[in-house]
C-alpha cells in the first residue's frame, strides 16, 4: 500500500443510530465543517490515520432510507452515487446500525449493499444490547451479508481500532455485499430501462426511479429524459399486474429477508427485562411530570447563567478596563484614541464580556443533547405542537434555536412536509437565542437585583415568552397561508446515557469561537459605524471634555492632599468637583445630541416614546438590527462617559451591571415623560428584543433554505410588527398600574 493512500469513507445511518458519536470518536478534533456546493446542507468531514493510510471521513445526514425525500437525503444519495459536485464517490461505506433495533436499521443497510460499493457494518450501542440480553452472532451476520461486521461502543471508544482496520481492508480488497433480491419482474423492468438508455444510468438509480414514486430521483431523471413522463406509469402498471406493486414491493421484500436473517443470527431473552432506561422514560415522557421536568431544567439553566458566570465576567471586564486605561494613558486625545476606546474596546468589549454566559448556555444544551434528553423533550412537547399544526419534529429545531436561530432554521431540513417546515422556519427566530442573552442580562442586572432570585425569574419569563408565542404564531400561519394537515409524529429515541465531557467541551469551544469571531468581525464593524455616528460632528467638544477632565483630576489631587475629615477647604473642593463633573456630564450629553446619530434619534423619538424609550434606547435598538448583541456596545458608547459613578463599581457584585446601572437609571429617571417608569422601560425593551428579528444572519439563512426572498421579508415584517405592538402594550398597560 502506497504511503500517500487516502480513502474516502461515508458514514451512513438512521437518525439516533450513533453516527455522529462515532464520527466524533474517530476524528477527534480533526474536523471541519462547511456546506455542500449549491445547497445549505452542512458538510462535516474528519480525518483519521490507520498505518500508512488516511481515512477521509464524511458524516452524512441521518436518513431512514435512500428514497430521497428531503434535501438532506438527496445530498446523501448524490454523494453515495458520486453525483455531488466537488465530491468523489466513497471508497467505503460504513453503515451504522443500532444493535438493539436491527430489524429497522438493516433496511437502510441492505439498500447500501445495492450500491456495489464496499460496505462495513458497525453495530452501535452493543452495551445496551447486552443489557437487554440481545445476543448477535456477529460473524454469521457478516457472512450472510458478505460484509465485515464490527461491534462498537463509540461512547466509550470500544471497537474503534477494529473498525478502522476493517475499513482499510474493505477499501483494498472488499467484495460486493449481498442483500435481498427483488422479484424477477422488477429486475427485468430495471434491465429494460438500462438497455433503453444504453447503460447511461446505473442499475441502483433505475431501481430508485421505479420505486420512489414522486420522489426527487424521478423528478431529476424525467427532466433529463422527458420520455419517462409517459413511460413510468406504464412500467409501474405492468409491475402491479405482475404482482410487484410499487413502491410497496421494496419494504415487503427487504423486511421479509431481514426477518429471516435475524431469526438465524439474533437471540433475545424470552423474558422482557425492564431497564432503568425504561423507568426513566416513563417519567421523562409523562404528560405532567415530563413537562415539569423540562421547565425545571430550563429554569436551572438560566439560574446557573447568573450564579456561575459572575467571576469570569468580572475578570473580562477588569481586563477591558485595564486595556482602555492603558490606551488613554499612552495616547494623545483625538479621533484615533476615541475610536480605540469608544468603538473597539468599550463597544466590542461590552459584548465579549458576556462570553461566560454563552459558554454556560451551550454547555447545558450540549449535555441535554449528549445524554439523549432532547428527544424526550420533543416527545413531551408533541401534543402541544400538534395543537398549533406542527409536530414533535418541529420542537428540535425550535429548541436548537435557543442557542442560535441559524442552526435551528437549518435543522428544519428533517421535516418532510413543506408547509410544516416553512411554519417552523418562520417561528424559529422567536426562540430567545444566545444573542438576546446580553440584552436580558443588562436589563435584569440593572432593574431586577433585589431580591437575588428576581433576575433569573424575569429572564426565564423572557424565554418562556418565545416558547408561548411561537406555537400561537405557527397556528395562525397553518390556518392561513400554510394550510395543511398535521402529519403523524414518529421518532426513534436514543438510549439515555451519561454525556461525554469531551463532547460538551467541543460544543462549548465551537460556540465560544463562533461568538468571538462574530464579535471580532461583524460586531466590530457595526460598533465602528455606531462610534462614528456618535462622534461626528465633533467640533471642539472632545478638547473641552479633556480640559474639564484635567481640571477635575487636579481638584481631586488637591482634595486628597488634605487630611481626612470635613474641613471647610475639603468640603469646598468636593463641591467644586461635583460641579465640574455635572458640567462635564452636561457637555458630554450636549455633544452626543449634536452628533449624526443623536439628531436622527431625536427626530425618531416620537416613534419610540410610546414604547417607553428615549432617543438613546431607540438609537441603540436601531443600530442593533443587523445583530442583537450590538445594542449592548451601543448603549455602552451612549452611556459610559460621564454618567457612571465610579464608586458604584466597587460596591456591586457584578461589575458589568454596575457599570451601566447608574448611567441608565439616572438617564431614564431624568426624562420628562419616562422618568417615573424605568422598570416598564426595561421590560418593554426586553419584550421587543424577545420578539423582533434583529439578525441579518438568520434572514440570510431563511433566504437560502427557502430559495426565496418572500419568507425572510415575511419574517422580518411580522416579527418587527409583533415586537413593536407587544412592547407598546407592556409600557402603556403597565403605566395604568404604576
Amino acid at each position: 500500500m502506497a504511503d500517500s493512500t487516502t480513502y474516502t469513507v461515508a458514514l451512513v445511518g438512521n437518525p439516533n443510530a450513533g453516527k455522529s458519536t462515532l464520527f466524533n470518536a474517530l476524528s477527534g478534533l480533526r474536523q471541519r465543517t462547511g456546506n455542500y456546493p449549491g445547497v445549505t446542507v452542512e458538510m462535516k468531514k474528519g480525518t483519521v490515520s490507520v498505518g500508512n493510510a488516511t481515512l477521509e471521513l464524511i458524516d452524512l445526514p441521518g436518513t431512514y432510507s435512500l428514497a430521497a425525500r428531503s434535501l438532506d437525503e438527496l445530498v446523501a444519495v448524490d454523494l453515495l452515487l458520486g453525483h455531488q459536485p466537488g465530491e468523489k464517490r466513497p471508497d467505503v461505506i460504513v453503515a451504522i446500525a443500532d444493535a438493539c433495533n436491527l430489524d429497522r436499521h438493516l433496511y437502510l443497510a441492505t439498500q447500501l449493499c445495492d450500491l456495489g460499493t464496499p460496505v462495513v457494518l458497525a453495530l452501535s450501542m452493543m452495551d445496551v444490547a447486552e443489557s437487554q440480553q440481545i445476543r448477535i452472532q456477529v460473524q454469521e451476520l457478516g457472512r450472510r451479508l458478505n460484509v465485515p461486521v464490527v461491534p462498537i461502543q463509540a461512547h466509550h471508544g470500544k471497537g474503534l481500532q477494529e473498525l478502522k482496520q476493517a475499513i482499510v481492508d474493505a477499501a483494498t480488497r472488499g467484495t460486493p455485499p449481498t442483500g435481498p433480491t427483488m422479484p424477477a419482474a422488477f429486475q427485468d423492468a430495471v434491465h429494460a430501462l438500462a438497455q433503453q438508455f444504453n447503460g447511461k444510468y446505473e442499475p441502483f438509480l433505475l431501481q430508485r426511479l421505479l420505486l420512489d414514486v414522486g420522489g426527487s430521483t424521478e423528478a431529476r431523471l424525467i427532466q433529463q429524459e422527458p420520455t419517462l413522463q409517459q413511460r413510468l406509469p406504464e412500467i409501474r402498471q405492468s409491475l402491479q399486474a405482475a404482482g410487484c406493486p410499487v413502491p410497496a414491493i421494496e419494504p415487503m421484500t427487504r423486511y421479509s429477508w431481514i426477518r429471516k436473517l435475524l431469526a438465524e443470527v439474533v437471540q433475545r431473552s424470552e423474558v422482557e427485562k425492564v431497564t432503568w432506561n425504561d423507568r426513566l422514560d416513563r417519567v421523562l415522557t409523562h404528560r405532567i411530570w415530563g413537562t415539569l421536568i423540562f421547565l425545571s431544567l430550563m429554569f436551572v439553566m438560566f439560574f446557573s447563567i447568573f450564579e456561575w458566570a459572575g467571576p469570569l465576567m468580572d475578570f473580562i471586564s477588569d481586563g477591558k478596563d485595564w486595556l482602555a486605561a492603558r490606551v488613554e494613558a499612552n495616547m494623545e486625545p483625538g479621533v484615533f484614541r476615541s475610536l480605540l476606546i469608544g468603538g473597539v474596546i468599550d463597544g466590542v468589549g461590552g459584548v465579549v464580556v458576556f462570553l461566560p454566559q454563552i459558554l454556560i448556555l451551550f454547555a447545558f444544551i450540549a449535555v441535554l443533547e449528549d445524554c439523549g434528553y432532547m428527544s424526550r423533550a420533543a416527545f413531551v412537547m408533541d401534543k402541544l405542537m400538534s395543537r398549533c399544526g406542527l409536530n414533535g419534529k418541529s420542537f428540535i429545531p425550535l429548541l436548537s434555536s435557543l442557542a442560535c436561530a441559524v442552526p435551528g432554521v437549518m435543522a428544519t431540513r428533517v421535516i418532510e412536509n413543506r408547509r410544516d417546515r416553512l411554519a417552523t422556519i418562520l417561528v424559529a427566530p422567536l426562540m430567545s437565542c444566545s444573542a438576546r442573552l446580553p440584552v436580558y442580562l443588562l436589563v435584569t442586572g440593572t432593574l431586577f437585583t433585589d431580591p437575588k432570585w428576581l433576575a433569573p425569574v424575569v429572564m426565564f419569563a423572557m424565554y418562556l415568552l418565545g416558547l408561548i408565542i411561537a406555537p400561537i404564531v405557527a397556528l395562525v400561519f397553518k390556518r392561513t397561508i400554510l394550510k395543511g394537515a398535521t402529519p403523524v409524529f414518529v421518532m426513534e429515541m436514543p438510549p439515555l446515557r451519561w454525556p461525554l465531557l469531551r463532547n460538551v467541551i467541543r460544543r462549548m469551544v465551537e460556540a465560544g469561537w463562533a461568538f468571538l469571531k462574530r464579535a471580532g468581525t461583524f460586531i466590530l464593524a457595526s460598533m465602528i459605524i455606531v462610534w462614528a455616528l456618535l462622534y461626528f460632528p465633533n467640533g471642539d467638544y472632545e478638547t473641552r471634555l479633556q480640559e474639564q477632565a484635567e481640571s477635575i483630576e487636579l481638584l481631586t489631587e488637591q482634595r486628597d492632599a488634605l487630611p481626612e475629615g470635613e474641613s471647610p477647604e475639603r468640603l469646598q473642593l468636593e463641591s467644586q468637583i461635583e460641579d465640574q463633573e455635572s458640567a462635564r456630564n452636561r457637555l458630554y450629553a450636549e455633544w452626543k445630541e449634536q452628533t449624526y446619530l443623536g439628531r436622527v434619534g431625536h427626530a425618531l423619538e416620537p416613534v419610540f416614546l410610546p414604547l417607553g424609550w428615549d432617543w438613546k434606547v431607540g438609537m441603540a435598538a436601531l443600530a442593533s438590527f443587523p445583530a442583537r448583541e450590538v445594542i449592548v456596545g451601543t448603549m455602552g458608547i451612549l452611556y459610559q462617559q460621564g454618567d457612571v459613578d465610579p464608586g458604584v463599581l466597587e460596591e456591586e457584585d457584578n461589575q458589568v451591571a454596575s457599570r451601566f446601572r447608574n448611567a441608565i437609571l439616572s438617564d431614564w429617571k431624568a426624562h420628562p415623560v419616562l422618568g417615573p417608569y424605568p422598570t416598564l422601560t426595561g421590560l418593554s425593551l426586553m419584550v421587543f428584543f424577545a420578539l423582533c428579528c434583529q439578525c441579518v444572519s438568520t434572514l440570510a439563512v431563511i433566504r437560502r433554505e427557502t430559495q426565496s426572498w418572500t419568507w425572510p421579508v415575511v419574517t422580518f415584517v411580522y416579527m418587527t410588527t409583533l415586537a413593536y405592538v407587544a412592547a407598546l402594550l407592556v409600557f402603556q398597560i403597565g403605566k395604568l398600574f404604576v
